[in-house]
């Protein structure tokens, strides 16, 4: 049996499916009796799907009402990160 914290050290791939077989029966087991544990593993999905969600469409056509110094200023900071 697992414990709480070692199932969040290992949330990740958890999800990713990157546990063998007998590590991701010991987390089903868990999630099984644990509600806190699925809540978390429910916000963890959907905290994945909302920031895939954030970043697609990041080269769509940028809308005609946006001022062209926003723009450059933000294309400006994302080559500075780079």
């Amino acid at each position: 049996m697992i414990t709480c914290r070692e199932l969040t050290e290992f949330l990740g791939r958890y999800v990713e499916d990157d546990l063998s077989q007998e590590e991701r029966k010991t987390f089903d087991r868990h999630l099984s009796m644990c509600r806190s544990c699925r809540a978390y593993l429910d916000s963890y999905r959907t905290t994945i799907e909302m920031g895939h969600s954030a970043f697609s469409g990041l080269d769509a056509p940028v809308p005609d009402d946006v001022p062209e110094e926003l723009v450059a200023g933000i294309l400006a900071a994302r080559r500075a990160s780079r």
